[in-house]
């Protein structure tokens, strides 16, 4: 009524003057101050609460100053007894005769400037040596020591009449055998807290009286602060906010939540209560103690403006909006309005099955086909598969399609080459296990369909479990209880089948088997592209090995083991060879060609021909690789005018020739790395090889040679780039390797093989590997004879004769006719048609004898059959029918005619050499 008065009152009214308006103020503060009232009440408790801070902070100020004055004397004492006792020249004073004399004037002097009460030293007995009455000097110490003499500090505060409280500090002084020389006593008084206390008294009293004013002035405050929030409202007025209220508490159909700054709940509306079933006693308690769902309760209890946020509350949907009511007027906190929006529940999870069905097929564009491996393929298909599609995940393949054809349908039996679930103990066929479906399999009548077949529930159709029975009671007995199987087919041919099981998760459905088939065909796909690049890898790797060396050769020169890598992706041009030379010598050669796939398997196998060509012919390292490199260019030329898109082919190569009986070996390169030599000890050394363009670039350029002294038992050790170079890993860290790995005596050529491919094989290599490894023999002297040869024919039955001697002791007299008969030839036409020095040399080889006859003159003999008539012509006729081979090979100085008889025993019914000459000049011929 007083409010509604006061609205009711004219302009008049308020300028009434008299004894009523000067009371008025008067009765307003007795009231406030009524003990009866609530504002008398609070303002008498805090001021008594003022009163009691005041006190205790008098109180506390007083012993803070006692407590830092005692401990600010102790701290004094401690570092002036220290000082003296350690000062320079102490020590000595209390060892001299007179330590009065010494010790007192320092110590007068240390007391008036330290400001403390006495600094005294006495002896160990007790007698002082200083103090500040000199009366006291020579008199016994009051008071035990026995601590200080003890070696420790000893500090003690006693109270002294007159005087007040002090502190004494006993330090000890110890000579430099530890022994305690004499003791420094230095003591302080006390301070007085009185000043300090009083000068705080004003600050603290001062402050008492404005927290009295502050509080007194308080209850007025809050008074005119309760009538700006009611906002002057009249009575009626807040009736009609109560019938507000009460509407929005019972009859508004959405829920209403006021939270205040805590997270406590204020008010909850009815519809609230029932949307979020909240307890009875809801109202004050926290809202993460309501019971409510983690995402619902986050969402209550934040400060931020949320508009219509879906949350579940429940099993209801709820459109949330939150509201901060601060900025409005009001205290602060929040408040929360409720929609339900249960029935678009259904609809949101059909929205997310689909998103979930989109981002898995994304991610099986992604993910599956990521290599051409057919087998990789299939386990990339289960991956994505599981768990977010089936709990378990199989693929099978036929035999065909695992070796890179076409299935054909002939052969019905396929191979499990994919497995996958959320557990290993699953009782499905394992993989690599093969595997023939019945008609009656839903895998069988899928591919008879060529479409997707779902089975819902397994335990309730029982034609699938003729297939194996007790797996498939096992099956049950896991929990499998849905399949969906699917060909995968690509161009209209079946490359296998996919199955897809669940256990843990709702059965499949109708809507599952068209994300069954987009995976399905997807993994088709690349298993149809890797199934082509197998057979296409396969073809040109079979092209490439048969291009290769089956076996090596038999030769006495070397003991020799190789390596062949082909590359995991496609094949190159990599090709080594070993090839037996006249003279027990023996070739070796490793290249590369540039590039990978059929035409550089092809090339490679085109070099590789011209290589034994060359060979047949003789010619040294250098020359072989410049006639190579001439033969790259015209390919190039050719293929290039055929064909806009050929590249250059290009190759590198290194060639090498080694002859057992002189231990040297001729090595050319060009383009390609140079060779490794081990030596018996095992000292490995890289021979500095002059490295010519690689062929087809060497634009006619001179190849150059190295000349290798090879001690017997060497290791020669040949070698294409992808062995010691790959994308992580330089030449010079690839050649340290190869060194490591080479740095062994007495390993055999096999044993090295293996340890150079342990040490730098790469897990997948990118390149073709090739590698040779030679250990060189010697041969023996004993089996080598030579002779020079005069130009003049009277000296070739004295050749003859010692020739005969040698296979005498070689015991190869069997062959003494012919062999006396083919150097015969071989010196004479030496001698008629070259030119000085000429040299004779039998070789005795494993299993053949060796006659070469070196000249000067490179004029190069011919054979031909002679006429009837002519008297000559007939050598060579004659050393090509009884020798096994015979050949001109080119020296830097002349040329040398060898021939190669065979020292196994001539099959039954062979003509004997003699018989043979015989025949030559029968009667008809004469």
């Amino acid at each position: 009524m007083a409010m509604r008065r006061r609205a009711t009152r004219g302009p008049g009214t308020a300028r009434t003057a008299g004894p009523e308006a000067e009371r008025r103020p008067a009765a307003r503060l007795r009231s406030l101050l009524h003990v009866r009232s609530i504002a008398g009440q609070v303002l008498i408790l805090q001021v008594g609460v003022v009163l009691l801070l005041v006190v205790a902070a008098v109180v506390a100020l007083v012993l803070q100053a006692r407590t830092t004055s005692l401990q600010d004397a102790k701290d004094r004492s401690l570092v002036g007894a220290e000082t003296f006792a350690h000062a320079p020249g102490t020590l000595a004073a209390m060892k001299s005769p007179d330590p009065s004399t010494l010790l007192q004037p320092r110590a007068e002097e240390a007391r008036k400037r330290s400001g403390v009460n006495y600094v005294i030293a006495f002896s160990p007995s007790g007698v002082r040596w200083t103090h500040p009455d000199p009366r006291l000097i020579g008199r016994h110490v009051v008071g035990s020591f026995a601590d200080a003499l003890a070696g420790r500090v000893h500090q003690s505060t006693y109270d002294t009449p007159g005087v007040g409280r002090a502190v004494d500090t006993m330090v000890p002084v110890t000579g430099t055998d530890g022994r305690v020389v004499g003791l420094v006593s230095v003591g302080i008084t006390v301070k007085s807290v009185n000043r300090m206390v009083t000068a705080q008294l004003p600050l603290l009293f001062g402050s008492a009286a404005l927290g009295l004013a502050l509080i007194t002035g308080g209850p007025v405050l809050v008074s005119r602060r309760l009538r700006r929030q009611t906002h002057g409202l009249e009575p009626a007025e807040m009736t009609r906010m109560y019938e507000h209220h009460d509407a929005v508490l019972h009859s508004v159909r959405e829920g209403v939540l006021v939270l205040n700054g805590e997270g406590r709940l204020q008010l909850a509306n009815d519809e609230a209560k029932r949307l979020l079933d909240l307890p009875a006693d809801a109202t004050g308690r926290p809202i993460g103690e309501l019971g409510l769902s983690p995402p619902a309760a986050t969402l209550l209890a934040s400060d931020r403006p949320v508009s219509d946020e879906v949350v579940l509350a429940g099993e209801r949907l709820l459109a949330v909006n939150v509201r901060p009511t601060a900025p409005h007027g009001g205290p602060g906190g929040s408040v929360a309005t409720l929609r339900d929006t249960t029935e678009l529940r259904a609809l949101a999870g059909r929205a997310r099955i689909a998103r979930e069905r989109l981002q898995l097929l994304y991610d099986a564009g992604v993910r599956i086909g990521t290599t051409l491996d057919m087998v990789h393929t299939a386990e990339e298909l289960t991956e994505i598969a599981v768990p977010r599609f089936a709990d378990f995940a199989t693929v099978a393949l036929p035999t065909a399609v695992r070796r890179g054809e076409e299935p054909d349908g002939a052969d019905p039996v396929m191979h499990r080459t994919a497995v996958r679930g959320i557990r290993g103990d699953a009782p499905l066929y394992a993989v690599g296990e093969p595997l023939t479906w019945l008609p009656a399999m839903p895998q069988a009548r899928g591919l008879r369909a060529g479409r997707a077949v779902l089975e819902t529930d397994l335990r309730a159709r029982g034609d699938w479990q003729e297939q194996d029975p007790e797996r498939a009671r096992r099956m049950l007995d896991a929990g499998i209880h849905s399949l969906i199987t699917v060909p995968l087919q690509a161009r209209g041919i079946a490359l296998g089948v996919a199955d897809f099981w669940r256990s843990e998760q709702e059965p499949f459905t109708q809507e599952d088997l068209a994300v069954a088939e987009e995976l399905a065909a997807r993994a088709a796909v690349a298993i149809d592209n890797a199934r082509r690049y197998t057979r296409e890898h396969t073809m040109a790797a079979t092209l490439q090995r048969s291009l290769l060396p089956r076996s090596l050769p038999e030769q006495s020169a070397l003991e020799v083991a190789y390596r062949y890598l082909p590359a995991q992706a496609g094949v190159s041009g990599d090709w080594f060879d070993v090839i037996p030379l006249p003279g027990s010598r023996v070739a070796l050669v490793v290249g590369d060609v540039v590039g990978h796939g059929l035409h550089a398997a092809a090339t490679m196998g085109r070099l590789r021909t011209v290589v034994h060509n060359f060979c047949a012919l003789d010619l040294p390292p250098d020359e072989l690789l410049s006639h190579m490199d001439e033969l790259v260019a015209r390919i190039d030329e050719t293929e290039t005018a055929e064909s806009e898109d050929a590249g250059i082919t290009g190759a590198t190569c290194l060639f090498a020739v080694y002859d057992p009986v002189s231990g040297r070996c001729c090595v050319a390169r060009a383009g390609h790395p140079g060779p490794a030599v081990v030596g018996p000890d095992g000292m490995v050394t890289f021979p500095d090889v002059p490295v010519s363009p690689p062929l087809g670039l060497c634009a006619g350029l001179p190849v150059e040679t190295a000349e290798l002294e090879l001690a017997e038992g060497s290791r020669l050790v040949l070698y294409t780039d992808g062995l010691v170079e790959n994308r992580d890993r330089d030449l010079d860290a690839g050649l340290r390797l190869l060194a490591g790995a080479l740095s062994a005596r007495d390993r055999t050529p096999e044993q090295d093989c293996r340890a150079v491919l342990d040490a730098l094989l790469p897990e997948r290599p990118s390149d073709d590997i090739a590698l040779l490894v030679a250990r060189t023999r010697r041969t023996d002297p004993d089996r080598v004879a030579e002779w020079d040869v005069p130009s003049d024919p009277a000296a070739i039955p004295p050749l003859r004769a010692g020739a005969a001697r040698r296979l005498r002791v070689w015991q190869l007299d069997d062959i003494s006719f012919t062999t006396e008969l083919i150097l015969s030839e071989l010196v004479t036409n030496a001698v008629r048609y070259g030119s000085e020095p000429i040299r004779l040399r039998l070789l005795l080889d494993r299993d053949s004898l060796i006659c070469e006859v070196a000249d000067g003159s490179s004029t190069s003999p011919h054979m031909r059959r002679a006429a009837t008539t002519d008297e000559s012509g007939r050598g060579l006729f004659l050393v090509a029918q009884f020798a096994q081979r015979w050949g001109v090979r080119y020296t830097p100085r002349g040329k040398v005619i060898w021939s190669e008889q065979s020292l196994q025993a001539p099959e039954a019914g062979d003509d004997t050499p003699g018989d043979a000459l015989l025949d030559e000049w029968d009667e008809s011929a004469l």
